[in-house]
């Protein structure tokens, strides 16, 4: 789920930004008093055209695409870099940082842009350097440098950004004691850009108007990719329909190619702006992070000899705090976005069910007990904790209670991410069950190779 709609927020963002130059989008104001840019007719249909594109492009181009990918990555940290220089040149007034305080709408409004306003969206990249840890000939040296390095050298260059875009706003624009809630700029589709245009750099904005299309674009089809390929493994697995696995004479996954196009269309309907959608894929995104530590922890207790070229230091408390920040994030995200997410997780095991009973699924043995004793007490933990909580604040149409204020929320999570920790390492399969599935797939994986032999040898 996260991964598959990162593509269509890519789409979304797009378009906002080329609202400068077609109704691809309107302005709404949302019941909770969020103001929001969804699509239009145009926007719905150019949507599926650009989900469509990036289909095609992967089934013909993606060859293409790779080779120059790495081009409009040096584009995307050249056009930062840009305006953050051009920014502090042209105007900073330092007074911006202090007149209404340092966070003028409390910790909720702190943790709430963490989880909605596109900051954790922001660093879900370093996710790459260990799926893609396989590739690497020294995996303990490159992996520490691929994903602490990401995070921080994104981290120097976000927090840069940010510093230039607050001191050169006007001062004009924040009076009033909600000055940087209601912060809005007429006729704009961007913050940056539109900055840009109040400083008199016309260029800027011209850029800017530009890369929000290109950057969007290219993000969004390598997630096409990443995709496709992800539930081409889930079928290799036994996790999903062997259909998926299936691919052309280019190696290409078509069929999960489409089916991630279908996904993401269906997910413009429930949340038909940028704004709606980023806090559903930050959610399901470190939802799925989550289960990264209790999978940890399991592996060291179940196969402890097998070699290890990256050790994570800190025993249980660096993976059990990992743990609870991943659960604080998804429930900072709010009940609105959170029974969303719930309810697609639950339709997901349903349909695992439904693929297991009529053989859609590898029929081996599904370990229900060792899954089912820590999984549905931590969702339905962290869905009782977020209707209860105040994260959106309570308001009309928030859906929450509002029962449990900040401090109080943060403690039952700590509470419950320990008790679900201890759960899922009390109950993980035992070292037998998993050297098994080891050897399993390590002897079907040297027949494909045979296979593979056998066709290469045999070809003209």
């Amino acid at each position: 789920m996260g991964a598959s709609t990162i593509a269509p927020i890519e789409v979304l963002a797009a378009l906002q930004y080329a609202t400068k130059y077609a109704p691809f989008t309107v302005k709404q104001k949302l019941s909770s008093g969020d103001i929001v840019h969804t699509l239009t007719s145009l926007g719905y249909l150019s949507a599926v055209a650009l989900m469509a594109v990036f289909v095609v492009v992967n089934y013909f181009g993606i060859r293409w695409f790779a080779r120059i990918n790495n081009v409009l990555v040096w584009w995307k940290l050249f056009i930062i870099v840009l305006v953050i220089v051009a920014f502090f040149f042209a105007s900073f007034h330092g007074a911006n940082f202090t007149d209404h305080g340092f966070k003028p709408q409390g910790w909720h409004g702190v943790f709430s842009a963490v989880a909605t306003s596109g900051i954790v969206f922001s660093y879900l990249g370093f996710r790459q350097g260990i799926e893609l840890a396989g590739e690497t000939d020294n995996p303990k040296r490159n992996v520490p440098i691929a994903v602490i390095g990401s995070v921080l050298i994104t981290g120097v260059i976000y927090i840069a950004l940010q510093i230039a875009f607050i001191g050169a706003l006007n001062p004009s624009l924040l009076k009033g004691g909600d000055a940087w809630a209601n912060l809005d700029f007429a006729n704009s589709f961007g913050p940056l850009a539109a900055v840009a245009s109040l400083l008199g750099l016309g260029w800027l904005a011209v850029l800017l108007y530009f890369d929000a299309i290109v950057s969007p674009g290219d993000t969004g089809m390598i997630y096409t990719t990443v995709t496709s390929r992800l539930s081409y493994a889930m079928a290799r697995n036994g996790n999903a329909p062997q259909r998926l696995a299936s691919t052309t004479e280019r190696g290409v996954p078509l069929f999960s190619l489409i089916v991630t196009f279908v996904v993401g269309l269906i997910v413009f309907l429930p949340f038909p702006s940028w704004q709606q959608l980023v806090g559903f894929i930050t959610s399901a995104t470190v939802l799925s992070f989550a289960s990264g530590p209790l999978v940890l922890s399991a592996l060291r207790k179940q196969v402890p000899e097998r070699e290890r070229p990256f050790r994570l230091p800190g025993g249980h408390v660096l993976p059990l705090f990992a743990f609870w920040a991943s659960n604080l994030i998804v429930y900072w995200s709010g009940w609105l976005t959170g029974w969303k997410l719930y309810i697609a997780v639950l339709l997901g095991f349903v349909l695992l069910a439904v693929f297991k009973v009529f053989g859609g699924v590898r029929q081996g043995k599904f370990h229900f007990r060792q899954g089912f004793s820590w999984l549905f007490p931590w969702l339905g933990g962290l869905a009782l904790v977020s209707y209860l909580g105040s994260f959106p604040d309570k308001s009309a149409g928030a859906g929450n209670l509002g029962v449990l204020n900040f401090g109080w929320s943060a403690l039952i999570l700590a509470a419950l991410s320990v008790l679900v920790y201890v759960i899922a390492l009390n109950v993980c399969l035992s070292p037998e069950d998993v050297n098994e599935h080891i050897e399993q797939f390590r002897r079907e994986a040297q027949v494909e190779e045979e296979e593979l032999g056998d066709e290469l040898g045999s070809a003209p």
